[in-house]
């Protein structure tokens, strides 16, 4: 197990909060993969965080009922390319696997050394294409041509979790990567307000979980103030955003919302 004090560490407490729903009476989802990657450690560190900041849980668990949502739609439509950008231990490659499908899967590689080994240890034999490296720094384009990429097919990608750990500049020429190199395709992403990053909500508990993130050296480096803004600079379309606050009264009817995270905190998906 990887020590949880970094970026890709930070995807095993992710997978614990995600593994928490299949112990609910009514699960938003199911996964009964996720459990292949958690151990001792894993549970520990993901009892930390949310003693701190309880949302937390809620967060990580209504954006992934919304990107399965919305995989579970591309997919009807015909998107036979996934792409998973950062994909940490994403394990929709299993759980949504779908006849002539392929998965692209980006992240570094002991992170992908270890779904490896774990897939492989349960015997789960997959269509997915593991890419070790970063896609930021090593250009994502030349990384999915390398690996059997077909830039001509419709393709849909899945980026969770990472666009607040970037620079915006970073963000955006990732962005400008895909629409020039990929036709056509669609995009999900999750993104924080700028109020978050800054520290500025006047929310002490929003506060606390940016500093846990800085504490455990993922420190969050960017939010979006407008997607629309954004997608009309890079020539993208907004095919629907929504605050997680819309996200958590849909899903948990009845249920309160806790926080002020959840009108700071958004999903969308783009398309080219």
């Amino acid at each position: 197990m990887s020590s949880v004090k970094n970026v890709s560490g930070t995807a095993f407490v992710v997978a614990e909060f995600r593994a928490d729903e299949n112990r609910q009476p009514t699960p938003l989802y199911e996964d009964p993969v996720v459990a292949l990657f958690l151990d001792k450690d894993s549970r520990e560190a993901a009892v930390r965080m949310p003693a701190s900041f309880p949302p937390v849980k809620a967060m990580v668990k209504n954006r992934t009922k919304y990107l399965d949502d919305v995989l579970d739609s591309q997919l009807r439509d015909g998107f036979r390319q996934v792409g998973v950008l950062g994909a940490g231990l994403d394990t929709r490659a299993v759980r949504k696997a779908s006849h002539g499908v392929t998965y692209f899967e980006i992240d570094d590689p002991a992170t992908l050394a270890l779904k490896r080994r774990c897939y492989e240890r349960a015997q789960l034999n997959i269509n997915v294409t593991f890419i070790p490296g970063n896609y930021v720094t090593d250009g994502l384009v030349a990384m999915l041509a390398r690996n059997g990429f077909d830039f001509d097919l419709p393709t849909y990608f899945i980026w969770e979790g990472n666009t607040m750990y970037l620079p915006l500049a970073a963000v955006k020429h990732t962005l400008a990567e895909i629409r020039r190199a990929v036709k056509p395709f669609r995009l999900s992403c999750d993104y924080m307000s700028e109020a978050v990053i800054s520290k500025t909500t006047d929310d002490a508990g929003v506060t606390r979980l940016v500093e846990n993130f800085e504490a455990m050296a993922a420190p969050w480096l960017s939010g979006i103030r407008d997607i629309e803004s954004l997608a009309r600079e890079l020539n993208l379309t907004v095919i629907d955003n929504f605050k997680t606050a819309a996200l958590h009264e849909r899903y948990w009817p009845g249920r309160a919302v806790t926080s002020p995270i959840f009108d700071h905190y958004s999903v969308c998906t783009l398309a080219s």
